[in-house]
């Protein structure tokens, strides 16, 4: 027997990034009324300028480097000629062609995704919008801002996402200085890319760029790469990284960028300057919050601007809900289509069981990647919760030996006592599928020796889990 939902909600939609494409989906599915208004297209920044096209890139750098290094496993390349000998592959990179692939990935997924919000009823609305009021939402749908559409709504969710920071000293313009947006207009491989900022998106850009043949030089302002990381995990990608060509400048700050012809000039805050052919600033980014109405619609903001939430993604206004990198939650795509899902079941009196944030997994798509689950070693070593580590070198993994992998490591943390685990770090090829096991220890509290008992594939690198739990076997 079919049943018709009598859609008595409106839930009105700003922004379709990953948070509100799960807020619509989710809120059309439990029968509301739903109205999504989106400017650029389904999927947002996420799918169409950030994670989607810049995760494909770092796949065909992988590729790249697979090529490169398969000699190590012992297969050869032959160039055809006098000596027919063995030779070191010389990969080339048809970067347009690269481009033209991932920017193709990106508007499929989103016409995808926008099909699966036609086909749950979802209406959708192309414009630029801003809150009027708490209770609707107006939307510029012509050019110059001359036709208007006014939603109401009963509820409201924000998914405006951000934007790459600017800094006044090193302008994007597009062609020679850059922003992670932009990269993917570039015809060719830089011939020294410049990268200005080391956290997640300048490690991650640098590590692609250097694997497809760039030059890189890597400007960070800390003492080492991937500040906030796990310690051990940053440094064996800046040993990574080093030995790979890369030059890493470590405590050195770029106090401006600016182009010079066909090239680009950083100069540091001590006066050193590195000139390179191409800059990419990595500097963070900013929330997409400003000139929407928020304020005049009593919606609490951050210093940075970011919209304040609380854990079932609820702003100060009962009926607004806020979800991905606008708010003041973890910036991740996975957690904000989870706080979008949150937010409708909340606002429609479905069953709500909010995250804990030390719970979730996070991956950083450097080569190798590092991923991380629950509490830190900081935390441990600081007091914060009680805890004992186990390291792991993945090199003494069987699988690892057979693909040749030297760099990386399992490590876990359990609580004292109870011996459950309570957080892990994997540095690894592939480490964002590796971590998935750990995830649901962390989640449901299993203890090392109730982990160790799973039985891994032989060989596999997951093996390396499960020894490391063995090895922190509590005794009864």
């Amino acid at each position: 027997m079919a049943y018709e939902f009598e859609r008595t909600q409106r839930i009105a939609v700003l922004g379709g990034g990953p948070g509100g494409y799960e807020a619509a989906l989710a809120g059309a599915q439990l029968g509301a009324e739903v109205t999504l208004v989106e400017r650029a297209g389904v999927g947002g920044s996420a799918v169409l300028t950030d994670v989607v096209p810049s995760k494909s890139l770092i796949a065909t750098a992988e590729a790249s480097n697979a090529v490169k290094e398969a000699a190590d496993l012992g297969v050869q390349f032959y160039a055809r000629g006098a000596h027919d000998k063995a030779v070191k592959p010389d990969v080339a990179i048809n970067l347009a062609a690269v481009n033209k692939r991932l920017l193709g990935l990106a508007a499929q997924q989103s016409e995808d995704m926008r099909s699966n919000l036609l086909d749950a009823g979802v209406r959708l609305v192309q414009g630029e919008g801003r809150l009027d009021g708490s209770n609707a939402i107006i939307v510029a749908t012509a050019r110059g801002g001359t036709d208007f559409d006014r939603i109401e709504a009963d509820t409201l969710v924000l998914s405006v996402g951000a934007t790459p920071r600017v800094l006044p000293t090193a302008v994007p313009d597009g062609e020679r200085i850059l922003t992670w947006t932009q990269v993917y207009d570039l015809p060719e491989i830089p011939e020294h890319l410049i990268v200005v900022g080391s956290g997640v998106t300048g490690a991650e850009f640098a590590s692609a760029y250097r694997a497809l043949g760039a030059k890189v030089t890597l400007i960070s302002s800390r003492d080492q790469v991937l500040p906030g990381e796990d310690a051990d995990a940053a440094s064996v990608i800046e040993k990574v990284f080093k030995r790979n060509g890369m030059t890493v400048l470590n405590k050195s700050r770029a106090a401006s960028v600016v182009r010079d012809g066909d090239s680009v000039v950083a100069t540091l805050s001590d006066g050193r300057e590195v000139r390179g052919s191409h800059c990419l600033m990595a500097v963070g980014s900013v929330p997409n919050t400003r000139d929407i109405g928020l304020e005049d619609a009593g919606v609490q903001l951050s210093e940075s601007g970011h919209i304040r939430v609380n854990r079932v993604a609820r702003t100060s206004m009962p009926n607004i809900y806020a979800a991905g990198d606008c708010t003041t939650y973890v910036p991740l795509a996975s957690v904000a289509s989870m706080q979008g899902r949150t937010a409708v079941f909340h606002a429609m009196g479905d069953l709500v069981s909010p995250p804990e944030e030390r719970n979730i997994t996070s991956n950083i798509f450097t080569q190798p990647e590092i991923a991380t689950v629950g509490w830190t070693q900081k935390d441990i070593e600081e007091g914060v919760v009680p805890g004992v580590i186990y390291k792991l070198p993945l090199a003494s993994n069987p699988r690892a030996k057979m693909m040749e992998i030297r760099d990386g490591f399992v490590k876990l943390f359990a609580s004292n006592g109870s011996g459950a685990i309570i957080g892990g770090v994997i540095v690894a090829p592939k480490a964002s599928e590796l971590i998935f096991p750990l995830a649901l220890a962390v989640e449901h509290r299993l203890t090392v020796d109730q982990f160790a008992e799973a039985f891994p594939v032989y060989p596999s690198l997951t093996g390396s889990l499960t020894d490391a739990a063995r090895a922190m076997h509590i005794v009864r």
